[in-house]
């Protein structure tokens, strides 16, 4: 049975889809990009199987993509920046309590990236850095460093209102990320997804890592 490209093919659900046909299709291919690469890894991954699974062709994934290589790097991308997105990294609230809200953030962090399909993701991108180092800088450019630009605000929005300390927040904000992710997530990584932490495990993590942070820059100690 031939595959049918949703690019000529027409579907009914289309005027009600609250993508257009092309966004639609572009999405498709995505999904089906994130199942072949973390499935069979970068060099073992076939765009064949990609446009299969997308119900396109490949001169689809082309048209949409250009090369297998600028796919990858766009579902590092787009699988990152999802990740991201919903931590508030662009939100800053200065009237917010300094420890519940770098402990709470600590928590959604450790949700966010200690997934099977994230450490995958990681693991894959980490294979391929030196021949691909695009790879490598767009998972640290929308991963660990929108991290840590958000918490420097964060910080810095606290030290204006007079919620913390005069301290240097470009490197609280690095210390804060070593402190939440640095262990876990090495676990995790060189261990594999049964070295993943409870949740009531990645709480006590984030209370830990963030008292110490606190006392670093001589705040006050983390209220319950």
């Amino acid at each position: 049975m031939s595959t049918v490209d949703p690019a000529s093919a027409p579907d009914a659900a289309t005027a009600s889809a609250p993508l257009g046909r092309s966004e639609r299709i572009h999405a498709a291919v995505l999904d089906a990009a994130e199942q072949v690469f973390l499935r069979d890894g970068y060099v073992g991954a076939s765009m064949d199987e990609v446009a299969r699974l997308a119900g396109a062709s490949k001169q689809t994934v082309y048209k949409h993509f250009g090369s297998k290589e600028q796919l990858f790097v766009e579902l590092v991308t787009a699988m990152t920046e999802a990740t991201g997105d919903p931590l508030g990294h662009e939100t800053t609230d200065a009237s917010a309590d300094p420890g519940r809200d770098l402990a709470a953030l600590a928590v959604a962090m450790l949700d966010a990236v200690l997934t099977p399909r994230i450490l995958r993701l990681r693991r894959l991108v980490i294979g391929e850095a030196n021949r691909f180092p695009e790879l490598g800088r767009a998972l640290y450019e929308h991963g660990p460093a929108r991290a840590m630009a958000g918490v420097e605000r964060r910080l810095s929005a606290w030290v204006e209102a007079g919620a913390l300390p005069e301290h240097d927040v470009r490197t609280s904000a690095q210390h804060y990320n070593w402190l939440v992710m640095g262990a876990p997530l090495n676990a995790a990584m060189l261990l594999g997804d049964e070295a993943i932490p409870s949740p009531a495990e990645r709480r006590a993590h984030a209370k830990a890592a963030v008292a110490a942070l606190l006392g670093s820059i001589g705040a006050p100690p983390l209220v319950e």
